[in-house]
């Protein structure tokens, strides 16, 4: 597994029919799993595209925002939400396109269509299944024309590059043996792994990096440890001594509030790395949605990790619409980074 890629295209390539076949009678085994994953070849390519509004120029100082958009069930009522702050980059996770779910659309790319910006998409996942019991309620048809499900970054300027940084292959969520070992393989069975969207971006000050990450769910810190150490790498080879921002959905299973974040170890390597963790509003980013299965305590996933910045301005903003119906199970985090 190449630690990261730097091909784009303007449609990720379909997973042909021979193909599929071979996946889904194929063993369930790691091995297994790496051969698929290597034959999928949107799991090695960032679809790119998206309109710019304006053409303009970045400041020193960013707007960055964060979400989990949970599939992104609605992407107009969302661009409502994120419009007036004016954001520079959004980071955005857990994103679909061709998913029967979300009605077969290219969530990335009708959200950057709202809201006049470019965007990257890449695949966490090349999904067997419709998903969840909830999630099937919400399809209209009986498959998938794609099965994308992945993390993206959308720009309000042109990037000077961007890449895409695979996390993990080892088929977590397709070995039962040797993965999650519960019903979620078997209900939601996928070739692919974690991953980061990564891009340079030019602004006044000088060229930045921003990265979008989604981190493993399983309850296994050390499993989080092992793909945010490779992000950083990944990082440093992609975009040597610049100013980074990592963002997104980390999974972590502590809230900070209680003094138990440093339980999860991707805290102090970051911090070992010269991240800093400053720029987080206190308060958890969990709600429940239209796709919550039963309440759950309120937790704090999403987070901001810097190096090269100075920041301010942190803020968490309820993820509902106009009537206060939620958009996702997920806050959004926002906040400022200026280049140091």
């Amino acid at each position: 597994m190449k630690l990261f890629e730097m091909a784009t295209c303007a449609n990720l390539p379909p997973v042909d029919e021979a193909l599929k076949k071979d996946i889904l009678q194929s063993e369930r085994t790691c091995e297994m799993h790496k051969t698929l994953f290597e034959k999928v070849e949107a799991l090695h390519v960032l679809e790119t595209g998206g309109e710019l509004l304006e053409v303009s120029s970045l400041s020193s100082s960013l707007c960055v925002m964060s979400w989990n958009m949970q599939r992104c069930l609605y992407p107009e009522q969302s661009a409502e939400l994120l419009r007036p702050h004016a954001p520079d980059v959004i980071v955005l996770s857990e994103m679909d396109c061709g998913m029967a779910r979300t009605h077969q659309r290219n969530t990335t790319r009708a959200l950057a269509d709202c809201l006049g910006m470019c965007y990257a998409f890449g695949l966490e996942f090349f999904e067997l299944g419709l998903g969840n019991d909830l999630e099937r309620r919400l399809a209209a048809d009986d498959h998938n024309e794609k099965g994308w499900h992945g993390n993206a970054i959308l720009f309000s300027v042109p990037p000077v590059a961007q890449t895409l940084i695979r996390l993990d292959a080892s088929g977590l969520w397709f070995c039962p043996d040797d993965g999650l070992s519960n019903s979620s393989v078997s209900k939601q069975p996928r070739i692919g792994g974690r991953c980061a969207v990564a891009a340079i971006l030019p602004t006044q000050a000088g060229d930045v990096c921003v990265a979008s990450v989604h981190l493993e769910s399983l309850d296994d810190p050390a499993i989080r440890l092992a793909q945010m150490e490779r992000l950083i790498a990944a990082l440093d080879a992609f975009a040597p001594s610049l100013p980074t921002i990592i963002a997104g959905d980390l999974n972590t299973a502590f809230t900070p509030e209680d003094g138990t974040a440093l339980q999860e170890p991707l805290f102090r390597a970051a911090e070992r790395h010269g991240y800093s963790w400053e720029n987080n509003a206190q308060g958890t980013t969990t709600r429940s949605s239209l796709l919550t299965y039963k309440p759950r305590p309120p937790c704090k996933l999403d987070w901001f990790c810097t190096r090269g910045f100075s920041c301010h301005g942190a803020h968490i903003l309820p993820a509902v619409n106009d009537i206060g119906s939620a958009l996702s199970d997920h806050e959004i985090i926002m906040g400022r980074f200026e280049r140091a």
